[in-house]
C-alpha cells in the first residue's frame, strides 16, 4: 500500500522511495556486472572495494535525479516536457558520473569502457523512469483511501486528487457524516453501506480514511468509530493533515489555529538556526564567487540597453516583520512605477526590458541577494520576501499570512518550485500554503531538495515571467 514516509520531517511516497531502491538496485547489479566481465582480461577486482563503492555510485546517481524531479508524477505532462526533463536529468548526471568516477577505488581494474557502459545504464535507467512516471502507480503499491464527508471539504478533497494522477491515489467512495446537507462530490461515489465505519473501510480494502468535513460538532464525526479504526490499524487524517503529507502544503481552507499551535513541526530552536545559518553563509559564499562572471557580464548587458542603475534597492518585509532593502539586477525600465503605486509583476509586463526579460527566466536579476544572504537579512531557502505595500494586502485577505514572517525569506522556496508564477491574491494564497509547509517543516534535508530543484526550474524555464 502506498503510504508518505517521513524522512526528518519532510514526507517522501512511499512509491518514490520504491521506484528509487529498485533503479539504484538496476544500476548498482549493471555496475557489478561490467565489473565481472572486464576482469576476463584485466586481472580480479577486490569485491570488498568494488560493492560499496558501486553502490555509492548508484545511490549518488538516483538521489541526484531525485531531487531533479525525476520521481514526482505531473498529471498531464506533455511529451515534450517529459523529454525536457529526462534529457536534463541525463545532462546533469553525465559530468557528475565522471566526477564520481575518480573518487571511486575502482583505478586498479576499470576502464574506460566500464565507465562508459555504467553512464549508458543511467541513461537508459532514467528514460524508462520518466516515461513510467506518467503511469499510475501499480496495484501492490496503490493507496485506497475511504473519505468522511460530502460537502465543500470533500469536494475540494476530490478535485486536488484528480491533480495526483500517478501516484497511485484511489478514493473507493464517499461516507456522508451527521448532519450535511448537501451532496457536492460525484454522486456515484458517495457510499450508502450499512455497518461500522471500521467494517466498510475492511469491505472495500480502504487502508486509511481520510475526514473531509468542515463542521466537526455536535456529533458530525462517529468519534468512536474513527478511533476503532486506527486501533485496528488503518490510518486516520483530517485534512489539513492530508495535504500536508500528499501535497506538500498546509491548506488555509481547512485550517485551524488550534492545529498550528498543538501539531508538531513550528520549531525554531536555537540547533536548527545555527545550522541553517552556517549553511547559507557557506553556500552564499561559493555561489557568489562561481556567479561573479555571470553578474559582471550582466551589468555590461543592462547598462548598455537602459543605463544606469545596474541594481536597485527595494523595500522588502522579511523576519519578525521587519522591513530591509533586497538587491537585485534592474530587469524593468528606470521609469516602472514612475506614478509610484506598486504593481505585481505580470507575465508579459510591458514595463521589463529586453535583457531584463532573460535575467528573469534564468533567475539571473535574484543573485545579488546572495549579499542579502551573508549579511545575515535572508536566507538562501525560505518565504519569497514581498514589498510592505502587498504584504498589509495580503494579511488583511488572507487568514494566517504573517505566518510566513517567523523564519527568514529566501532567494528561492518552496513555493517557488512548487507552484507557478503568479500575481493575483489566489495566486498569493496557493503559493502562502507551500510557505506555510516549509515554515512548519525546514530542516536541511529541505533546504537542499529546494536548491536542486532551483537548479531543474531555472535550467527548464519552468514557472518563468
Amino acid at each position: 500500500m502506498n503510504k508518505m514516509l517521513k524522512v526528518i520531517s519532510h514526507f517522501f511516497p512511499s512509491t518514490t522511495l520504491v521506484k528509487l531502491f529498485f533503479d539504484s538496485a538496476l544500476l548498482f547489479a549493471a555496475v557489478l556486472l561490467a565489473m565481472f566481465m572486464t576482469d576476463s582480461a584485466h586481472g580480479v577486482a577486490d569485491w570488498r572495494v568494488v560493492v560499496p563503492s558501486g553502490l555509492f555510485f548508484a545511490l549518488v546517481m538516483m538521489l541526484v535525479n531525485t531531487a531533479m524531479g525525476l520521481y514526482r508524477p505531473v498529471a498531464g505532462d506533455s511529451f515534450l516536457h517529459l523529454l525536457a526533463k529526462i534529457l536534463f536529468s541525463f545532462f546533469v548526471s553525465l559530468p557528475l558520473a565522471f566526477a564520481v568516477f575518480p573518487v571511486l577505488p575502482w583505478t586498479e581494474f576499470t576502464t574506460e569502457a566500464v565507465e562508459i557502459s555504467s553512464v549508458l545504464v543511467v541513461g537508459a535507467v532514467l528514460v524508462v523512469r520518466g516515461w513510467s512516471s506518467r503511469r499510475s502507480a501499480p496495484l501492490f503499491l496503490a493507496r485506497r483511501m475511504l473519505v468522511v464527508g460530502t460537502g465543500t471539504d470533500a469536494a475540494v478533497l476530490e478535485r486536488e486528487l484528480s491533480q495526483l494522477d500517478g501516484q497511485g491515489l484511489t478514493v473507493v467512495g464517499f461516507l456522508p457524516a451527521n448532519g450535511e446537507d448537501s451532496c457536492k462530490v460525484d454522486p456515484g461515489k458517495v457510499l450508502r453501506d450499512s455497518g461500522s465505519l471500521q467494517q466498510i473501510a475492511r469491505k472495500l480494502r480502504a487502508g486509511e480514511v481520510v475526514v473531509a468535513v468542515r463542521e466537526q460538532r455536535g456529533g458530525a464525526l462517529p468519534l468512536r468509530e474513527l478511533l476503532d479504526c486506527k486501533l485496528a490499524g488503518i490510518k486516520v487524517y483530517d485534512l489539513s493533515t492530508f495535504f500536508e503529507r500528499f501535497r506538500g502544503q498546509v491548506r488555509i481552507d481547512s485550517l485551524k489555529a488550534s492545529w498550528l499551535i498543538y501539531g508538531d513541526g513550528f520549531r525554531q530552536d536555537w540547533g536548527r538556526t545555527l545550522v541553517k545559518r552556517c549553511f547559507d553563509l557557506i553556500a552564499a559564499s561559493v555561489l557568489l564567487v562561481l556567479a561573479l562572471p555571470v553578474m559582471l557580464v550582466t551589468a555590461i548587458l543592462i547598462l548598455l540597453e537602459d543605463g544606469a542603475p545596474v541594481l536597485y534597492r527595494q523595500e522588502r518585509v522579511g523576519l519578525g516583520g521587519k522591513t530591509f532593502k533586497v538587491i537585485k539586477f534592474r530587469s524593468m525600465r528606470s521609469d516602472a512605477e514612475k506614478d509610484g503605486r506598486p504593481r505585481w509583476a505580470t507575465s508579459g509586463d510591458d514595463r521589463v526590458t529586453r535583457i531584463g526579460r532573460f535575467i528573469r527566466r534564468t533567475r539571473i536579476d535574484e543573485l545579488p541577494q546572495l549579499v542579502n544572504v551573508l549579511v545575515g537579512e535572508m536566507s538562501l531557502v525560505g518565504p519569497r520576501p514581498e514589498r510592505p505595500y502587498f504584504v498589509d494586502q495580503l494579511t488583511r485577505s488572507i487568514s494566517f499570512y504573517a505566518v510566513r514572517h517567523c523564519v527568514k525569506p529566501g532567494v528561492t522556496g518552496w513555493a517557488q518550485v512548487r507552484y507557478q508564477y503568479g500575481a493575483t491574491v489566489d495566486d498569493a494564497i496557493q503559493k502562502l500554503q507551500y510557505d506555510l509547509y516549509y515554515v512548519k517543516n525546514h530542516t536541511l534535508v529541505l533546504d537542499t531538495l529546494v536548491l536542486f530543484e532551483t537548479i531543474r526550474v531555472v535550467l527548464t524555464g519552468e514557472g518563468a515571467h
